[in-house]
């Protein structure tokens, strides 16, 4: 990748997809989804926030393709989206934890 030129208009949508992946919430509730698909009451108890606030960033989830849901009756079930997102998930946090290692 580091040798591959890359457009400006790629630049932007990896600036939005990262802007979209900063949020504290969006983070905690991907968090969560990276052990399976759970429905908006069990990301509730699991993020610590309020339905409007989980419901809300789940939209923004959802435009930005990083979650999918399933329907099952009347219950809702999101799940990321692909590979990709439990990868950016990893990197990122790999990388936190080896500064803090390091102290950096």
């Amino acid at each position: 990748m580091v040798d591959r030129k890359i457009d400006d208009q790629t630049i932007e949508k990896m600036e939005e997809l990262l802007n979209v992946a900063s949020d504290f919430t969006r983070l905690k509730i991907m968090h969560a989804l990276l052990q399976g698909e759970k429905n908006v009451g069990e990301l509730i108890e699991e993020v610590g926030a309020s339905q409007s606030l989980v419901s809300h960033q789940l939209q923004v989830l959802r435009k930005n393709r990083l979650v999918s849901v399933r329907k099952d009756g009347t219950r809702a079930y999101y799940i990321l989206n692909d590979e990709h997102i439990n990868k950016l998930f990893e990197v990122v946090y790999e990388h936190v934890k080896e500064k803090e290692e390091t102290g950096e």
